[in-house]
């Protein structure tokens, strides 16, 4: 089954870091990671109760190492954007279709959660693959963030053994990174973009690549490339180097 790992970013209150784990613990999660949390005391371990364990055994970590470690990333967020013409938070998903995209997957997934006070920045959520929120009601939408865990770790219990591998983060990456040369190759307009590199991340993000797939999607933009270099021309041996790829 997925490797989950719950991670909570710049947490402000260790009680609430404490109710996090055990939450998480209810429903058979182990693997919690902290970015930058604050000191934690009695008051945590007071709230963690039987699940001392989980918070002992959290790992300290910085964001770009969650990122690193990770096939996929999925922000949870509360404040969602009303038009899909604005890509940051679209589209986004349930907790269940969270569960539905992942169930069959081998591989490390990281599920971000935010800052009590105003949750993940923009730049956070931009790096990440999925944008899942709770649906809450309208007249009070924002949850405690142990509440918000607990939500998402039941939604996710009891997953399935996965099937295959995702491809991985560095994989993953080499990939955006080739879209993005790729567009820079075409002449795509400078100021869109960042905005095309972000739906293409949301798109590729949610259908789960296996490493495999993602050296297909090089080979074409190889094979792409190769012939925008040399138009009307058979490729044959001497397009070996952009054509090389497992597809």
């Amino acid at each position: 089954m997925p490797q989950i790992d719950i991670v909570l970013v710049e947490p402000l209150y260790e009680g609430n870091i404490g109710f996090a784990a055990r939450v998480m613990k209810n429903f058979g999660f182990h693997s919690m990671v902290l970015v930058n949390p604050p000191k934690m005391t009695v008051e945590a371990t007071a709230r963690a109760a039987h699940a001392n364990d989980v918070l002992v055994a959290a790992e300290i970590l910085t964001l770009d190492e969650v990122f690193a470690r990770s096939s996929l990333v999925a922000a949870t967020t509360g404040g969602l954007s009303k038009s899909v013409s604005n890509p940051m938070r679209m589209p986004y998903y349930a907790p269940a279709e969270l569960r539905e995209m992942i169930k069959n997957v081998d591989g490390k997934i990281s599920v971000l959660f935010g800052r009590e006070n105003w949750g993940l920045n923009n730049d956070e959520i931009r790096r990440c693959d999925i944008v899942c929120t709770i649906p809450t009601a309208a007249e009070y939408p924002i949850m405690n963030i142990s509440h918000a865990v607990g939500v998402v770790c039941y939604e996710l219990a009891h997953l399935p053994r996965g099937e295959y591998l995702l491809a991985s983060r560095v994989e993953m990456d080499a990939l955006y990174a080739h879209i993005e040369r790729f567009l820079g190759g075409i002449v795509h307009p400078v100021e869109k973009r960042e905005t095309t590199i972000l739906l293409a991340r949301r798109i590729l993000g949610r259908l789960n690549l296996t490493a495999r797939e993602a050296s297909t999607i090089h080979g074409i933009l190889r094979r792409t490339e190769w012939h925008l270099k040399h138009p009307g021309t058979a490729h044959g041996d001497a397009g070996r180097e952009y054509l090389d790829g497992d597809w």
